[in-house]
């Protein structure tokens, strides 16, 4: 699977379970959800992604 992909479902994954969490728990968890759309949109524009050099360290370590 392409890194790419891995993390639009990982950025998926985020905002289905902070939704969750602010609907059951509390809603300031709409906070996180806001952190991952802006750094969904930084990355577009910086082509530049945290969650990428995060991966590519950890699968790099096999």
């Amino acid at each position: 699977m392409k890194i790419e992909r891995i993390i639009r479902a990982i950025a998926g994954v985020f905002i289905l379970i902070s939704i969750l969490l602010a609907i059951k728990v509390n809603i300031n968890w709409l906070w996180f959800t806001a952190f991952v759309g802006a750094n969904l949109l930084q990355s577009s524009i910086t082509k530049w992604c945290l969650m990428e050099d995060i991966l590519k360290k950890f699968f790099s370590m096999k």
